[in-house]
């Protein structure tokens, strides 16, 4: 059978012409480009896109069936309640879990070490293309007992008395529409619960018909001699169907409590407590099918156990069986082994060991297996209150006030579809974040990057707005403590979607020039960031398709650029600073004492106190990326409306360049620094070296011979300044102010930054010029040190994370930090560097 990519690939070049030797007529580019995205959206609709859970499926569809698991040690009384899993929690008892490998096409498996309750997990999905409505998707759901020593048992191998209840639910949050039991009329079920597979029926708007067999598998049951044991026999799986609230869905694991509570209720009225049934019995629902919006299928196993959920679109006129997915499963890792060979091509010395390509396989298959869709209302505060503009002294005190005011008000609904940081503690979108997320996914599926981007930009306002942080529903909610839930509409974040764009322009650019086309192109760092790989891509095969997508999304791309400017410019006149643009600055609002959340470096020190002349190094920089961006776009489409822009956006670009060096550099601390103004209304720089210090170098503003760039490279590459045994610190070690207060930004190694720090310094390491030999050396010794350090932090803990130590290089913070940590996957792909020669060595 062929693969869900194929399978779209082929309908798409049909459909462009291509298939059959035919080639688009002039005109038809939008039509092409409707049919492609909806081949593209039939092979994306389903997925573990509930990634707040560790096992969750749903479609792309507002308000349409969702899926999901749960499972608890059921041989106590007491270690159920408290250790039913179902949302990804921090410090749960977990030794590691996710995705080993995952395509979001096609499918992968997952494994969980639950070590509190001694079982491991298994959940594979995968898709099966047919029919008008994404086709059919299975899941097969294992349990394997971990160690006898966790028993008590001095003997090795699984502890197969581990008792352990499973619970897979299925929902329907469309109002009006519901999922029914089949009636199976004389067929192996009664009153105590199905003795065989279970069938469930349903439809909905987005589609159609559909049915879903939860099989009998297979897996011992917990046996007993109590008298209770003839009343409800484990050997049957039960089922209770319920009507709930919609809001009320995705809180599953409540109502199953809810439901557990009566049949303990029930025992307790009629059993001596003394003489109770064991807890399996004790916790096992009441069969009770028939109609609702949400099913529970329990079951209750000793040992290891195994089941299938099957479900069926009725227009793909063929019923999913188990043998489909058993093929389907054996299938998806094949291709996903060939396939991360040719996307990363590990580079020495992490391409011999077979344990860096498990720990590679991990980190990416986690980022794209952490995708997640969203649909439902944010929570936004319109009130553009006057303080909000922060033109006053004391604006910090003022916007405060205005915030506790609490306008806020629903804002959507609406709906996302995009990776996220952490499914434990960030299960949900960040703007800043994605760009860097897609940068190894645009390797491995470029279609899927610009596919998120599009659904990013259509968050957009009439104004060029577009959230920070994205909370959307009650799910995405429950994770967020009240006070950090409001967005507001002059809150900014660094727009690194603009690296995308760079990289697939750069891309189409090689395709068009007939140099290469999604495969490896030798993106430059300038141009893209992204560096080298491959990507799966009709829309960069196909450059008309590509075109039209740029056509489309270039005016939002302008859009927020303008609102950017509009809303965030740094007030140059006022101050009667000396500058080559009168207009060129900027400054991040939603500034206070503390913290500058909207710059994405939250606690990293900023001048103090607070002042409206602030101007920020970093944001400027940030500009000066996003007006690179937005020309390389005009250029490739050629249009009327992007040669008029050309004209303005290279003023504001040399504007740029020019004022980066008049306002923010000091030769004094040979860097960039932040600017204030100080109590002689005098223009000041305050520099806190570090991050910020490095931002016009860290994103591709300066020319490979610029003299600057040397002393920049001085405090990079100072031992006691930034550079350590595990990365580039986020703020130097000579600071009086390292490590302290939050120690968020303030000395901690981040992948994120460390990367874009890699791209420029393999950019000059492979370019003539006065630093080549130094950067590259730098370089080595860097992507050594982060890969390393990753590395050895997953081989202890299982787990990626959110930030690592720089003294000691342990991962601290978030755990599970699969968002911009497997950047590590790119750097491991990315080649050593001759230091004489600057030439690559690419080991294949």
């Amino acid at each position: 059978m062929a693969s869900v990519r194929q399978w779209a690939l082929s309908v798409s070049l049909a459909v462009a012409g291509l298939a059959g030797g035919g080639a688009a007529q002039a005109g038809d580019e939008s039509v092409l480009f409707g049919e492609a995205a909806r081949m593209n959206n039939d092979s994306l609709l389903w997925g573990p896109y509930r990634p707040n859970v560790y096992f969750g499926v749903r479609p792309r569809i507002p308000q349409s069936l969702v899926a999901g698991l749960m499972w608890g040690r059921a041989d106590t009384y007491t270690d159920l309640q408290n250790h039913v899993r179902y949302t990804c929690e921090q410090n749960e008892g977990m030794e590691g879990y996710g995705w080993d490998e995952y395509d979001t096409r096609r499918g992968g498996t997952q494994t969980i070490h639950d070590t509190f309750n001694n079982i491991d997990i298994t959940t594979s999905f995968v898709k099966v293309p047919g029919g008008a409505h994404g086709g059919s998707w299975g899941a097969r759901i294992k349990g394997m007992p971990r160690g006898n020593a966790a028993a008590g048992d001095d003997q090795d191998g699984p502890d197969t008395s581990v008792k352990t209840m499973v619970v897979f639910y299925l929902a329907q949050e469309e109002e009006g529409q519901q999922i029914s039991v089949r009636d199976v009329s004389g067929a192996d079920w009664d009153e105590q619960g199905f003795a065989g597979d279970i069938t469930f029926a349903g439809a909905s708007t987005g589609l159609g018909d559909f049915k879903v067999v939860v099989t009998q598998g297979e897996g011992a049951h917990p046996q007993s001699d109590h008298a209770y044991a003839e009343e409800r026999s484990l050997e049957k799986t039960t089922v209770q169907s319920l009507t709930a609230l919609a809001e009320h869905l995705w809180q599953a694991k409540q109502l199953l409590f809810r439901q557990i509570k009566e049949a303990v209720d029930y025992v307790i009225s009629k059993y001596d407590p003394n003489a109770a049934p064991p807890p399996w019995h004790v916790y096992q629902l009441a069969n009770q099918p028939g109609s609702g919006n949400l099913h529970l299928v329990q079951r209750m196993y000793e040992g290891p156990f195994e089941f299938d959920v099957l479900f069926s679109s009725a227009s793909a006129g063929k019923d999913l069986t188990s043998a489909d997915v058993t093929r389907e499963i054996r299938a998806a890792s094949e291709t996903f082994g060939a396939r991360f060979k040719t996307a990363f091509r590990l580079q020495a010395p992490y391409n011999v060991d077979s344990t860096y390509r498990e720990f590679a396989h991990n980190m990416f298959s986690n980022l794209i297996g952490g995708i997640g869709y969203f649909y439902g209302h944010g929570i936004a505060d319109r009130s553009y209150a006057p303080a909000y503009d922060e033109e006053d002294e004391g604006f910090w005190e003022d916007a405060a006030q205005a915030r506790a005011e609490h306008k806020e008000q629903l804002d959507g609904p609406y709906e996302l579809f995009t990776a996220i940081p952490s499914r434990p503690f960030f299960p949900r979108g960040f703007l800043w974040d994605e760009g860097f997320h897609l940068l190894p996914i645009s390797d491995w599926d470029m279609d899927l990057s610009l596919d998120i981007v599009k659904s990013w930009f259509n968050l957009m306002d009439d104004d060029g707005w577009i959230a920070r942080e994205q909370i959307l529903g009650y799910e995405a909610r429950s994770k967020v403590p009240a006070e950090f839930q409001i967005q507001y509409p002059h809150y900014a974040n660094p727009p690194t979607l603009f690296f995308i764009v760079d990289a697939f322009v750069n891309k189409l650019r090689h395709a068009a020039n007939g140099t290469g086309g999604s495969g490896n192109d030798g993106d430059t760092a300038a141009a893209a960031v992204a560096g080298a790989g491959t990507s799966s891509s009709n829309m960069v095969d196909n450059t008309e398709l590509g075109l039209e997508y740029l056509r489309q999304l270039y005016p939002k791309l302008r859009k927020q650029f303008d609102w950017f400017r509009s809303t965030q410019f740094g007030d140059i006149k006022s101050y009667e600073r000396e500058a080559f643009s009168t207009r060129e600055a900027y400054r991040w609002r939603g500034r206070t004492e503390a913290h500058v959340l909207t710059s994405g470096l939250d606690d990293y020190p900023r001048p103090q106190p607070p002042h409206p002349g602030e101007l920020h190094v970093d944001l400027m920089a940030w500009m000066g990326m996003m007006t690179r961006s937005l020309l390389n776009v005009g250029e490739l489409l050629g249009t009327d409306a992007t040669t008029e822009d050309a004209a303005e956006l290279r003023t504001i670009q040399e504007g740029i360049a020019r004022n980066l060096d008049d306002l923010h550099w000091s030769e004094a601390e040979g860097c960039y620094c932040d600017a204030t103004v100080n109590d002689y209304e005098e223009n000041e720089l305050v520099c806190h070296r570090g991050y910020i210090s490095l931002f016009p170098l860290l994103v591709g503003l300066l020319e490979p011979s610029n003299p600057k760039v040397g002393r920049l490279l001085d405090l990079l590459g100072a031992e006691d300044e930034l550079f350590s045994p595990h990365g580039l610190r986020s703020l130097s070690k000579k600071s009086p102010l390292y490590g302290t207060a939050e120690n968020y930004w303030r000395s901690p190694v981040w992948i994120n930054i460390n990367y874009l720090a890699l791209v420029q310094l393999q950019s000059l390491g492979q370019q003539e010029g006065p630093f080549q030999a130094r950067a590259a050396g730098l370089y080595n010794r860097l992507r050594r040190n982060l890969v390393d350090t990753v590395y050895a932090s997953w081989k202890e803990t299982g787990f990626a994370w959110e930030q690592y130590n720089p003294e000691t290089g342990k991962g601290q913070r978030t755990q599970h930090f699969t968002g911009w940590t497997s950047l590590v996957v790119k750097i491991m792909a990315m080649p050593e560097l001759d230091v004489k020669a600057g030439h690559v060595r690419d080991e294949l």
